[in-house]
């Protein structure tokens, strides 16, 4: 199970939101690519980036700022935000990306997915964001009334490699992550689930480590590091010796 520190891109800075509010939003560095680059350094294998603008308007808009962290690091990146067609999907895999998260696309569109999931076998990953247990899309602002199981279900012989879950109502939060919440959703869905939302210390990430054998291969941490309620090194060490 990996730690996966978040670096979120709006307007060409490291920020954070709550519930996905772009109104409640607070800035953590004038460089993503110098954050990305900390978190590598405090012994991250893998990094979650977000193109916040190109998730809210519908288009990529920081292609050459992730390209610059793609070229500072030498750790894995998963990237989402905006990826709606199978030209970005190439965009980012031509600089090196090899994980690219599609979300509200993947629930509008399944041939999109499909295609996606065919020509990049191995790198596709369905970002779930969920509320009252519906999906919710286009940066959160509309809540299906798809239950996210049903969803899972649709799309699990397409060749997704991994699904990242959000629990909406705990992101940005600090209140701690649901550990019912990931324990139901891998016994229903039964495949490899990255937790998001909520992490808020060191007792989360305990949490989480019996979830291992279920599925859960990994949790990303956002604010948690940002406000150092959640130490990365720390969290590592507990992972290893768990």
């Amino acid at each position: 199970m990996l730690i996966i520190p978040a670096v979120d891109i709006k307007e060409g800075r490291c920020v954070r939101l709550v519930k996905g509010d772009p109104n409640q939003e607070t800035v953590y560095s004038e460089s993503p690519v110098e954050q990305a680059k900390h978190w590598e350094k405090e012994g991250a294998k893998l990094l979650h980036v977000v193109d916040l603008d190109g998730a809210f308007q519908g288009t990529p808009k920081n292609l050459a700022l992730i390209q610059q962290i793609r070229e500072a690091l030498t750790i894995d990146i998963e990237l989402g935000g905006g990826i709606r067609d199978m030209k970005t999907i190439e965009q980012y895999i031509e600089i090196g990306i090899k994980r690219i998260i599609i979300g509200s696309a993947a629930y509008k569109d399944r041939d999109f997915l499909k295609d996606a999931c065919t020509a990049f076998p191995g790198s596709i990953i369905v970002g779930m964001d969920v509320l009252n247990d519906c999906v919710a899309i286009h940066g959160w602002k509309d809540v299906t009334k798809s239950h996210f199981y049903d969803f899972a279900s649709e799309i699990k012989d397409y060749g997704v490699k991994e699904l990242i879950i959000t629990d909406i109502s705990r992101d940005g939060m600090l209140s701690g992550i649901s550990k019912d919440f990931y324990q139901r959703a891998l016994e229903n869905i039964r495949m490899p689930i990255i937790a998001s939302g909520g992490v808020s210390t060191i007792d989360d990430i305990k949490k989480l480590l019996p979830l291992k054998a279920n599925g859960l291969v990994g949790v990303i941490a956002g604010k948690s590091l940002y406000e150092n309620t959640l130490d990365l090194k720390e969290g590592l060490e507990v992972i290893h010796a768990g």
